[in-house]
């Protein structure tokens, strides 16, 4: 039921963008394999005219693999962050991976405006409202929160050094460093005249 749905809001959105029509035809016959572990694998694949999604343990032209988070970040984003930490991998053809994300990402529907085809604009509009606020709180919240720990941690308890401890330790470290560099070159400065006739 899920994924019909899904794969009706991703075919709708082909007839509204030029490009997603181009790479739908490039990608005629191609498949993308997305698996999550413990979710499951799902297939998409394009027919040139449409996508078709269903599970299935089929071979795929492509597979991205991945945590259901990092998978909705490289998604939804042009975000490479989740392939540079490693949480999420490519195999096979990776040209095609990235023809596949850059047309789901030409075809990810406006939530908003899907809402407001069944219950009207309004209501869609303060829902969405609604969601864009408690998600800027949410993520104030928890960077706040990250903040009073690393305070209580470097302030509080002193499990960890302050920031200004810190980078003055740091500088302190480079300083010797180069102290002792130099004195290593002073040293086999004078071996070597030590050493010569």
């Amino acid at each position: 039921m899920l994924r019909s749905t899904l794969e009706n809001l991703l075919n709708r959105g082909l007839p509204r963008s030029v490009r997603a029509g181009q790479l739908c035809t490039e990608l005629d016959g191609r498949r993308l394999a997305v698996e999550a572990p413990g979710l499951g694998r799902l297939l998409i694949e394009s027919t040139g005219t449409s996508l078709h999604l269903r599970r299935g343990s089929e071979t795929a032209d492509a597979s991205i693999v991945g945590g259901p988070l990092s998978l909705l970040l490289t998604g939804a984003t042009s975000s490479r962050e989740p392939l540079r930490r490693g949480t999420v991998e490519i195999r096979g053809d990776a040209q095609i991976a990235e023809k596949f994300q850059a047309l789901l990402r030409l075809l990810t529907p406006d939530l908003e405006e899907e809402l407001a085809l069944l219950v009207g604009d309004v209501p869609a509009h303060r829902a969405g409202q609604l969601v864009r606020g408690t998600l800027r709180w949410t993520r104030s919240a928890l960077d706040t929160l990250w903040r009073d720990i690393g305070e209580y941690a470097s302030h509080e308890s002193r499990d960890l050094v302050s920031r200004p401890e810190g980078e003055a330790f740091l500088h302190d470290v480079d300083a010797l460093r180069e102290d002792v560099d130099r004195l290593t070159a002073r040293l086999e400065l004078l071996e070597h005249r030590a050493a010569a006739p």
